[in-house]
């Protein structure tokens, strides 16, 4: 137990990755009752769908799961009347500020952990009321700041009183050790969750996933100032092409429009976004997200135990 798992009431201290179109009611209720916390992540989505997730949620789980908000959602602010009403124990925040809606959730008994990838913001926001944070390296999958994990993590726990999250790169017990050692006090893994059994994607996203190496990601967007980490693909290498080209924003924007869907729900791997964090290599097999969790920790337990010294002149102490 640390201050991470007594905010979020879950027996280990991990919390799902928000993904669009991917983190459902099923695989939220799965990381839930594994012991971490599940999220599901209302992207893209109306207040009727959110209330059904989290109605699936409490029908197959009692633990504790959240619910991620994206600040820029055209209809935020009927997602936290929702999850207000629903009262839902913990809702993380990406993609903005959440100051404006603290004071209603926390009235509300709501938790807020936002995602961040600056130190300023990280301080703006525990000003604001939040109860931690999720401190986002440019390793992740999906919309991503330009900080590492490694570098950004301890700026953030050195800046703040609330406990930190550490999120991108993580992906087995060495992340989690490592995220340790940064000055975080848990951990956000999104990659590693794509493959779990309960995960509803195509099975041919979970196929790109199991098969790629060091280098199979790609970050598009960042000629555009909003960049995005995906598997190469065909898709990927248009929108890079684009991006030399200096293209029209509307453009790219018109070859995006819709490719997650098709990559989630179609399988389509070559044309659709294949969202995905830096350490997919390290993915190779498909667990339930009750293993995937126990494994992480009992590996990062074995690490703690097994290197214990401190490393001067090539030899441990």
């Amino acid at each position: 137990m640390n201050r991470v798992c007594e905010i979020l009431g879950t027996e280990y201290p991990i919390i799902q990755g928000a993904m669009a179109r991917i983190a459902d009611g099923d695989l939220a209720a799965a990381v839930s009752a594994g012991g971490g916390l599940g999220i599901i992540a209302a992207g893209g989505a109306d207040g009727d769908w959110l209330r059904g997730q989290i109605k699936t949620v409490r029908e197959k789980t009692d633990k504790p799961f959240g619910v991620n908000i994206m600040l820029l959602a055209p209809n935020v602010e009927e997602l936290i009347d929702v999850v207000c009403e629903e009262k839902v124990p913990i809702v993380t925040t990406g993609a903005g500020n959440p100051g404006k809606y603290i004071p209603k959730l926390n009235e509300a008994g709501i938790k807020v952990i936002p995602v961040v990838a600056s130190v300023a913001l990280a301080k703006r926001v525990e000003r604001a009321g939040a109860h931690a944070v999720v401190a986002e390296g440019t390793e992740a999958g999906g919309h991503i700041g330009e900080a590492t994990t490694m570098a950004l993590t301890p700026q953030v726990a050195d800046a703040v009183d609330i406990p930190v999250i550490t999120a991108g790169g993580v992906a087995d017990g060495r992340g989690v050790a490592a995220a340790f050692m940064l000055g975080g006090e848990g951990v956000q893994v999104g990659t590693r969750f794509l493959v779990a059994h309960e995960c509803n994607v195509a099975q041919a996203y979970k196929d790109m996933i199991i098969k790629a190496k060091d280098s199979s990601t790609v970050a598009t967007g960042r000629s555009t100032g909003h960049p995005v980490r995906v598997i190469k693909n065909k898709l990927a290498k248009k929108i890079l092409d684009l991006e030399k080209e200096n293209a029209d924003q509307a453009m790219i924007d018109e070859l995006c429009t819709g490719t997650l869907g098709r990559a989630v729900v179609d399988g389509d791997v070559d044309m659709g976004s294949v969202m995905s964090g830096q350490i997919a290599g390290l993915v190779t097999k498909e667990q339930s997200a009750k293993e995937i969790i126990e494994e992480l920790f009992k590996e990062a337990e074995e690490i703690y135990e097994n290197r214990s010294g401190i490393c001067r002149s090539g030899r441990a102490v």
